[in-house]
C-alpha cells in the first residue's frame, strides 16, 4: 500500500515487529519484516487516541522516515 505524503510523492507502508519499547521514556525499536536496520520508534508517531504505547513482539505497520540519528518509523499503527 502507498501513503500520500506530498503532491506526486508517496511512501510505501511496511510492516515489522516491536523489538522493545520503554513506556516511561516513550521510545523503542521496530524490526522491519523486510530486514535491514532496526528503526527508532517514538510515541508521538503511534497512531490512535489514548495512551501511546507499544508491546514487545507486537506487529505494526509504518512508513520509514529519516530522523536526526538515522532511520525512524513514522505513522506507526498496530495491526
Amino acid at each position: 500500500m502507498l501513503f500520500p505524503v506530498h503532491q506526486g510523492l508517496t511512501l510505501k507502508i511496511e510492516t515489522g515487529v516491536v523489538k522493545w519499547f520503554n513506556n516511561d521514556k516513550g521510545f523503542g525499536f521496530i524490526m522491519p519484516e523486510l530486514g535491514g536496520k532496526d528503526l527508532f520508534a517514538h510515541y508521538s508517531e503511534i497512531q490512535g487516541d489514548g495512551h501511546k504505547s507499544l508491546e514487545e513482539n507486537q506487529r505494526v505497520s509504518f512508513v520509514v522516515g529519516q530522523g536526526q540519528k538515522g532511520p525512524t518509523a513514522m505513522k506507526i499503527t498496530v495491526i
